[in-house]
């Protein structure tokens, strides 16, 4: 199921950038295309940062490593800090599983034939996207603010 999500997904891209001059998206003709375009720069969006995403779910596991490996009376008065770093290892692995489970289930060619499901459709992978574009940009602040 993955593997057909991702060849789609790139297909689309590729299209979209077909006879693009400027770099920039070519201008949607439809609200569907208009739409498409926004689910799409969601996901671009989203996807830029997972290699960031990854790198600080692999940083605050060696932090929390870390102070597992310290004295007693360190790990107690590490304990709030691990905590958050906790939660926040939670956050990170919840941003990437939204990210792939949204790209699992978007559907690029849902409902072609019907112009009004088309872009009911594309409104509601708007905000889904919206949501774990937000989600991602969200925990990667609140990781840069305590792993600093």
């Amino acid at each position: 199921m993955k593997i057909a999500v991702f060849p789609v997904i790139a297909f689309s891209f590729f299209l979209l950038s077909c006879g693009n001059q400027e770099g920039t998206r070519p201008q949607a003709k439809t609200l569907s295309d208009s739409l498409l375009q926004d689910v799409l720069h969601g996901h671009d969006i989203g996807m830029a940062k997972m290699r960031k995403l990854t790198q600080l779910e692999q940083q605050t596991q060696r932090l929390v490593d870390s102070i597992g490996k310290l004295p007693a009376k360190a790990r107690q008065a590490s304990a709030p800090y691990l905590q958050k770093l906790d939660s926040l290892s939670k956050e990170l692995q919840y941003a990437e599983f939204a990210m792939n489970k949204w790209m699992e289930e978007f559907k690029v060619d849902s409902a072609n034939d019907d112009t009004e499901k088309r872009v009911k459709y594309l409104g509601e992978e708007k905000e889904k996207v919206t949501k774990v574009k937000d989600a991602i940009l969200s925990v990667l602040q609140k990781a840069d603010s305590l792993l600093k």
